[in-house]
């Protein structure tokens, strides 16, 4: 299996290999993390699918769910994901690509996009996804790891693949609406998390300089959350929080044979 991952097709209600390229870019995605059968949020991540996949009935979106749960690899690492392509013929839009899961690291380092936001389609998952990574390949030439977006004003608007999130003192702040994020099934699990231990969480408007000195996180489905260690020169803060959210995140965790199939 390639790093790309074997390639099966919906269609008659069964998943069919693919052994070519499919043509086209992606008109929806969405992928998570398989370790060991374990698996979280899932359902977060078929709702989310399935809010941005407007013309498949939903008991086609079902059944398809359904398969890829069936076909899931319950042994080793895995980084699925589940895809909408609109120009395909009706009936044969819906795609499932089984990968292995990329190396994980517990830090990262930012790097700043200065350049207006190149994202078409920001707040849905998969029109931009090849973008997204020819930014995370920019930080890697600048030695970083992830790439921050900022809007028009400078303002933190989110991670290349990521949701960028910080602490001002005992408060979970991530951008706000007035800024364009990809709604984030890791950031409203953390978020969720924090509130239940007691904390207040903030949606704000900051700029990159108004987070120095704090505790940052990068949050992924393939990662989890990830502490960042440096950000261009800036000063950050080192782990304190983080051990702790960690391990809650991990609890969250479930079968993926146990994840509820209900979207609205």
């Amino acid at each position: 299996m390639s790093v790309t991952g074997d390639v099966y097709q919906f269609t008659g209600n069964d998943l069919i290999p693919v052994d070519h390229a499919i043509p086209g870019s992606l008109s929806v995605a969405d992928s998570w993390l398989v370790n060991e059968g374990m698996v979280r949020g899932l359902d977060r991540h078929f709702a989310r699918f399935a809010r941005s996949v407007t013309d498949i009935s939903r008991p086609e979106l079902l059944d398809f769910f359904d398969a890829v749960i069936a076909a899931t690899p319950l042994e080793e690492s895995w980084f699925p994901r589940i895809e909408f392509r609109h120009f395909q013929p009706i009936g044969q839009q819906l795609f499932f690509r089984i990968r292995p899961a990329p190396i994980r690291s517990p830090h990262c380092t930012l790097w700043s996009l200065n350049e207006p936001d190149p994202r078409n389609q920001p707040l849905v998952k998969g029109p931009d996804l090849s973008v997204c990574q020819k930014l995370r390949r920019q930080a890697n030439l600048h030695g970083a790891d992830e790439a921050v977006i900022l809007d028009a004003g400078g303002h933190v608007a989110d991670g290349a693949l990521s949701s960028i999130v910080w602490w001002e003192r005992d408060v979970l702040c991530g951008p706000d609406d007035s800024t364009d994020w990809l709604p984030s099934v890791t950031r409203s699990l953390v978020f969720e998390l924090a509130k239940q231990a007691g904390y207040e969480t903030r949606e704000v408007r900051e700029q990159p300089q108004d987070l120095a000195g704090l505790e940052i996180w990068s949050l992924s489905a393939l990662q989890g959350i990830r502490l960042v260690t440096a950000w261009g020169d800036m000063p950050v803060s080192g782990a304190k929080k983080l051990n702790s959210f960690r391990k809650r995140l991990e609890m969250l965790s479930g079968p993926v044979g146990d994840t509820p199939l209900e979207i609205s």
